[in-house]
């Protein structure tokens, strides 16, 4: 279990301390913010694209084979993305780290579900959102001391001791129970156009010529609808279809993707908002991003033990609501705010974040029979990474187009979307 929670941090880390670097970057390449903020967008597109065909064969390639081989690659991605020449390079490099990141979620959250018996699995989750947590919360505090004595590379060569987990995992990890199942070419192909198409495109609308955005965005759905109508006709589809028909899972689903879009608008926008409106150091506004992170790791235990208790949809509906409230107090920050005024802000996000996260997941991982595990886990990272990849495509957009309000907007965008996902949420009370 520790290895599984070490390599899900892994990811968490490696995430969290790139959003804090995003003005650094883009002064190291002499590059504009628009551009650099697809240093987080090919990490979150890359994992989207390959999340559905790594769930769908990971009963076949075993779970340890995948997460130790996810592991593997994010490792050595990181090594690329540290020596990265350019910044079409650092994308690139980025978008292989996705590709491992899809492997750990795929299979780490499923391991959580073999490993613990029905009736401790929400323990099991609290954990898995602990570790995600805790190292998100360790991630501004290390990036500002990085960025304090090194420049932004480092961030990445960070990642490379926590490889020689692999290791250790294969030895202790337990014997995979396989079943063989074929690579679905066409469907992958679709899933990765509908996916990539749409995403571009919502970043290229805020490009000087908006059509190639628009043809982009309806590409992606004309391949995305090929793609579902493909998978319906599939003797075994990659998107898990009896699943989708549990309301509960279905509806928690949609709300994980609005929380998610949520977060990203909030995660990467505020960097911006710190360093060039209100002028401070890298090193301040890594410290002042910490409080968010740091109250999602101290309530998502805490949500772990109210699940058994309250219904999920109330606890969720609470979280997200908290969650744009925190939001929104950032919005109508004063002219020139004391830094506890900005903490106390991001901890209320960090609480309400932290409200939502396990008893969500939870729903979600036990709404089916355990024999589907790994297609449920697929579908929980999937709804992380395309409510990330969609936020980080809006992010694209709004920074295009709205100049030096940019920060402000992906903010309220990112209520709207945690409002949107309290309400979802409400809804599985009526179910």
């Amino acid at each position: 279990m520790f290895c599984i929670l070490l390599g899900l941090g892994l990811s968490s880390l490696g995430s969290a301390i790139v959003n804090i670097a995003l003005p650094n970057i883009s002064r190291s390449f002499a590059g504009n913010d628009a551009a650099a903020v697809w240093v987080v967008n090919a990490y979150q597109l890359s994992a989207t694209v390959c999340l559905l065909p790594v769930s769908s064969i990971v009963e076949s390639l075993g779970l340890k084979r995948t997460y130790a081989g996810g592991l593997t690659i994010f490792a050595l991605a990181s090594l690329a993305c540290a020596f990265a020449p350019t910044l079409p390079v650092l994308v690139g490099a980025r978008l292989i780290q996705g590709a491992g990141a899809a492997g750990l979620s795929v299979a780490g959250v499923a391991l959580v579900r073999v490993v613990y018996p029905r009736g401790m699995v929400s323990k099991g989750l609290a954990l898995v959102a602990l570790a995600v947590a805790i190292p998100g919360a360790l991630g501004p505090t290390i990036a500002a001391a990085i960025l304090a004595v090194a420049k932004w590379p480092w961030l990445f060569l960070v990642n490379l001791p926590f490889g020689l987990a692999v290791p250790l995992f294969i030895n202790a990890a337990p014997p995979d129970v396989r079943f063989p199942r074929a690579l679905d070419l066409t469907g992958t192909a679709l899933n990765a156009f509908g996916f990539g198409l749409f995403v571009i495109g919502v970043g290229t609308l805020g490009s000087s010529d908006a059509r190639i955005g628009v043809g982009e965005i309806v590409a992606g759905i004309f391949c995305f609808g090929l793609f579902i109508r493909q998978q319906q006709k599939h003797p075994m589809p990659m998107l898990p279809f009896d699943l989708y028909r549990i309301p509960l899972f279905s509806l928690s689903v949609l709300t994980s993707v609005c929380s998610y879009a949520a977060q990203i608008l909030a995660y990467v926008s505020l960097p911006f908002l710190l360093e060039t409106r209100m002028h401070l150091s890298a090193v301040e506004t890594g410290l002042l991003l910490t409080p968010w992170p740091f109250m999602t790791a101290v309530t998502a235990p805490i949500a772990g033990r109210l699940t058994s208790r309250f219904p999920t949809s109330l606890i969720c509906g609470l979280g997200l609501t908290l969650l744009a409230a925190g939001l929104l107090l950032m919005v109508f920050l004063p002219t020139n705010p004391a830094k506890s005024d900005i903490a106390w802000r991001l901890a209320l996000c960090g609480i309400g974040f932290g409200l939502f996260q396990t008893p969500n997941n939870t729903a979600m991982m036990t709404a089916g029979p355990i024999g589907r595990s790994g297609a449920a886990s697929g579908m929980n990272a999937a709804a992380r990474y395309v409510g990330w990849s969609l936020g980080s495509a809006l992010i694209s957009l709004i920074f295009g187009v709205s100049g030096d309000h940019s920060a402000i907007f992906c903010l309220v965008a990112g209520m709207t979307f945690a409002l949107m996902g309290a309400a979802t949420s409400s809804v599985r009370q009526l179910r």
